[in-house]
């Protein structure tokens, strides 16, 4: 079956393997999406949470380790497997072999004496029994029906009373009977569960098997996402190869149109700025004769207001005077007259506007932006033979993979799972019948105990209850005398039982204990796996037994643990097992015999873009005609010159306020309002005639301004635009074919790059998705850590520690219950004092009734013990 289920997943994988797993491969710009494998869930969940037994678990796993400290004996299996140890009865004289037996028996140390230890409890309490039972009938050893009064009987008797009570609640409660029934219930219950877990894994196999089809039907499917995504690139190869190509020669290209449009712009600009200049002089020079003229009208008439003879006062005087000393500065300070004017250049400029610069420029542009259209044209036939080309990759990926024999082997497969479930269905009520009468064997041991610890607890009841402190050994009551003998049918009973008890004890500490030091605990570190990936252990003429089994071929590096740590990751079953090793199928993923026919078809472009005109020599001579145009000769200096002037000498909107001011200094009167009327008159002159100079100086500034920037090195401004149309003219003509063979070549890679994507996620999805054998691990942890350990072994282990506790604590017991018997018990004879004094206060109080003369019954003197 071994190499069935290998030839199955072999086959299953077959439409998709690759001859070894790849680092995951990080795709140019354009990742393609190919969505996500289809894939369900599994349900079963290979975890077993024991809950609130689960403490006794731990308790009995520390007991194990404080009996087995040693780690797994790896080495000591592996030389054992090897040795093929105790094949003939020689072989275990040869040195080698009594090493292996030493360093065994030492490993198993601990087992060892506490199985000795099991053994002698087993061999020895039966024969104290039965010697105990011969002396007693001997009337020794407690056998005798006389009870010896002593001073601090009471005491006793409680003292035995209370350790006879503690020993059996620790034998019922504490790691007796409860411990061993609630394990006994917990492996039943377990059991009966494990129907369930059981149809989960047969379940998540038949999805493991019924899946793989539609997922390598989803690989295959996904060549088309591929296919499409080439196909858009080739059919929008204007927008992607020529936009590429126009991007690369429009580093050069359009730097030099965007300076012959900033140049046109520079153009228009001027001539708005030399208008400027001619309109903002033209209103300067009227303005400023104006403003002259109206401010010598106003000193006239200050002047002569100050010559009133209200001035010649002696109040006034002095401020008169004042006035009369700041009258020079009522005077313009920039005279416009003497600039000179910038027709000519006006002249010129307009002469150079009556070619549209900007529309050879857009022109350029337009045709520069046809770059796109000139690659859809000139690859028309390519791009139609390499569509062919995968149209017909895809036809030969869908013929290959309905050669493959999946489909048999899955439904051949998923017959033998079917005739596995329908066998272990069949099963599984004797395994539950089975595990009743196991269940039921555990439960009369446990009743064992339970009987004795009924005979104990009615002794203690009977005892304590019916105890008369009062009645004499002799005159105790009938219940009392029961509970004595309650206690006494107790450690009868514990004599009996208790072999039988640490018998099955030891059986089930030696199996159980070892099945969780050697295989439990081992299995969950991975050790048991590394024994078994041991190197000619399991067959002494194959390195790797796993690859011997599966591949016929043990050097492939092909390791249980391995295989066990990739399925429980949910890894790919192809990639768990290897097994490139054993299919090479390249034919179905080895496209690259038409990706270089794309390739080679690709390279084969040639694009033509010698029709592209940026700039004709119009444009050209349009541009020399405004470097020419005499703008670098106006003088800059004497406009600047008298802009950075005020237009007054004076801020008159101040003179107007200081006069009026030093007016309401003077007296109430003609003279005071004369004045503030004045100083109104020129505040009325600031803002009707300075402010409108102002804002056409301003105006003037910012031309003139504009017009410096423009005419500095104008001619080698121009010449600069010029050579960068140029040169991105001749890059165009000469050199533009080296530019398109890079792109070409990055189009190319591009297109490749998505059959490269589809290669490395098939790869990535067979080894990580496709087939994942989480259910296998699943299955493994189901036998043996669920199963095994967590239901069987834990279960055992509890078992035998609980059940072995209650045989332990069963000698105290009888100890203490034989001792406490004779307190309790009705006595043949008891002790009497012939000198009353002597008498302890309980005789005193009972008087000598009831006591018999030692003499009658040929006892010797009591001796009185305190």
């Amino acid at each position: 079956m071994a190499v069935e289920l290998c030839l199955l997943l072999l086959l299953l994988f077959c439409g998709s393997t690759i001859s070894e797993v790849q680092p995951i491969y990080k795709p140019p710009p354009g990742t393609l999406d190919f969505g996500f494998v289809p894939a369900k869930t599994y349900d079963t969940g290979a975890y077993h949470e024991p809950g609130a037994i689960g403490i006794l678990f731990k308790i009995v796993h520390a007991f194990l380790y404080l009996v087995q400290p040693n780690s797994f004996p790896q080495d000591l299996i592996r030389k054992l497997a090897q040795q093929k140890f105790g094949n003939t009865q020689g072989d275990y004289q040869k040195p080698e072999n009594v090493v292996l037996t030493l360093q065994a028996i030492y490993y198993e140390i601990g087992f060892i004496i506490s199985a000795a230890l099991g053994l002698l409890f087993v061999l020895l309490l039966p024969l104290v029994g039965l010697c105990f039972c011969m002396c007693r009938c001997c009337d020794n050893c407690g056998g005798e029906m006389h009870q010896r009064q002593k001073k601090n009987a009471d005491c006793q008797r409680s003292c035995f009373a209370t350790f006879l009570f503690v020993a059996s609640l620790i034998i019922r409660q504490v790691v007796g009977v409860l411990c061993a029934y609630a394990a006994n219930q917990h492996l039943t219950n377990q059991i009966r569960g494990a129907k369930k877990l059981v149809n989960s894994n047969f379940k998540d196999l038949k999805i493991f098997l019924n899946d793989t089809p539609a997922q390598i039907d989803y690989l295959v499917s996904q060549y088309n996402t591929t296919k499409d995504k080439a196909l858009s690139d080739l059919n929008n190869v204007g927008p992607l190869l020529g936009s590429r190509v126009q991007e690369q020669l429009g580093r050069e290209v359009r730097p030099a149109l965007d300076a012959a449009l900033t140049m046109a712009g520079a153009i228009r600009e001027t001539k708005e700025a030399l208008e400027n200049v001619s309109v903002a002089v033209e209103v300067l020079q009227e303005g400023t004769e104006r403003l002259h003229a109206n401010l010598t009208d106003v000193k006239m008439h200050l002047s002569n207001t100050l010559n009133d003879s209200a001035c010649s006062a002696t109040q006034a005087a002095s401020t008169c005077n004042i006035i009369r000393n700041s009258l020079y500065q009522l005077n313009i300070n920039a005279n416009f007259s003497g600039l000179p004017g910038v027709s000519s250049q006006l002249a010129k400029v307009n002469d150079v506007l009556k070619t549209d610069l900007s529309s050879l420029v857009q022109k350029g542009y337009a045709a520069f932006n046809d770059t796109p259209d000139l690659v859809v044209n000139q690859t028309r036939n390519i791009l139609s033979d390499i569509k062919n080309v995968l149209e017909s990759v895809g036809s030969n990926i869908t013929t290959f993979t309905k050669t493959l024999p999946v489909q048999k082997i899955l439904a051949d497969l998923m017959v033998y799972l079917t005739q596995s479930e329908a066998y272990v269905q069949d099963y599984f009520p004797v395994v539950e019948q089975y595990d009743f009468y196991r269940w039921l064997g555990c439960l009369i041991l446990c009743c064992m105990v339970v009987l004795i610890l009924v005979f104990y607890y009615l002794g203690l009841l009977c005892g304590t209850c019916g105890y008369d402190k009062h009645a004499s050994p002799t005159t105790r009551g009938c219940i009392s005398n029961t509970g004595g003998n309650f206690l006494m049918a107790g450690a009868g009973f514990s004599f009996l039982f208790s072999w039988v008890l640490m018998t099955v004890v030891v059986l089930t500490f030696v199996t159980g204990g070892n099945v969780e030091k050697l295989i439990c605990e081992p299995f969950e570190d991975k050790a048991l796996f590394k024994v078994l990936d041991t190197p000619y252990l399991l067959n002494q003429h194959w390195k790797n037994y796993l690859s011997g089994i599966l591949f016929k071929n043990p050097n492939i590096n092909l390791t249980f643990e391995n295989v066990y740590s990739d399925c429980k990751e949910n890894k790919g079953i192809y990639t768990s097992l290897h097994l490139e090793h054993l299919f090479n199928i390249n034919e179905f993923l080895n496209i690259s015999m038409y990706t270089e026919d794309v390739a080679l078809k690709i390279e084969h472009i040639q694009i033509n873009l010698s029709k592209i005109v940026l700039l004709d020599e119009i444009g050209k001579e349009n541009l020399l005609n405004f470097s020419s145009s005499g703008i670098e000769g106006i003088n800059f200096a004497a406009y600047l010159t008298e802009i950075n002037k005020s237009v007054t000498k004076v801020d008159l909107l101040s003179f107007a306020n200081d006069l009026e001011a030093r007016a309401d200094q003077l007296p109430k009167g003609a003279l005071e309002n004369a004045l503030k009327g004045h100083a109104n008159n020129i505040r009325m002159i600031h803002n009707q005639q300075v402010v409108p100079l102002e804002q056409a100086m301003s105006t003037l500034n910012q031309s003139i301004r504009l017009l410096k920037r423009t005419s500095s090195e104008l001619m080698i401004k121009v010449e600069n635009v010029i050579s960068a149309v140029n040169a991105a003219q001749l890059l165009i003509n000469n050199n533009a074919s080296l530019v398109i063979v890079q792109e070409t070549k990055k189009y190319m890679d591009t297109i490749v790059g998505y059959f490269e994507q589809y290669i490395e996620w098939v790869k990535e999805s067979i080894a990580m998705e496709v087939a994942a054998c989480k259910p296998i691990a699943n299955v493994i942890d189901t036998a043996v850590d669920i199963f095994l350990c967590s239901y069987i072994a834990d279960s055992v282990n509890t078992f035998w520690f609980g059940l072995g506790g209650c045989s332990i604590f069963l000698i105290p017991a009888i100890i203490f219950a034989v001792k406490l018997s004779k307190y309790y018990r009705r006595m043949d004879t008891e002790d009497v004092y012939d000198d009353v004094e002597t008498i302890p206060m309980k005789t005193t109080e009972n008087g000598n009734n009831g006591y018999h003369k030692e003499h009658l019954y040929g006892i010797h003197n009591p001796v009185f013990t305190r």
